[in-house]
């Protein structure tokens, strides 16, 4: 999954974002829009995360979520 992919899939995913990140509100999903710049950015915001743990777990969140793709 690519950024083009989580940006055009956004409504479908903003769900499961939510269920593994559940601190991110729901403004902030609004905001995000499937960006994966901006998705970061809350990650980091709300949880603390350096920015390594943050690429890892957007990594395999990307991962599990491309198979439809």
């Amino acid at each position: 999954m690519n950024k083009n992919i989580l940006e055009g899939d956004w409504n479908q995913l903003k769900g499961q974002v939510k269920s593994k990140w559940g601190k991110l509100t729901e403004d902030d999903l609004t905001e995000i829009k499937g960006n994966m710049q901006v998705l970061s950015g809350k990650i980091q915001e709300r949880y603390g995360y350096d920015q390594q743990r943050i690429e890892k777990e957007l990594t395999e969140f990307q991962k599990k979520h491309a198979s439809g793709h």
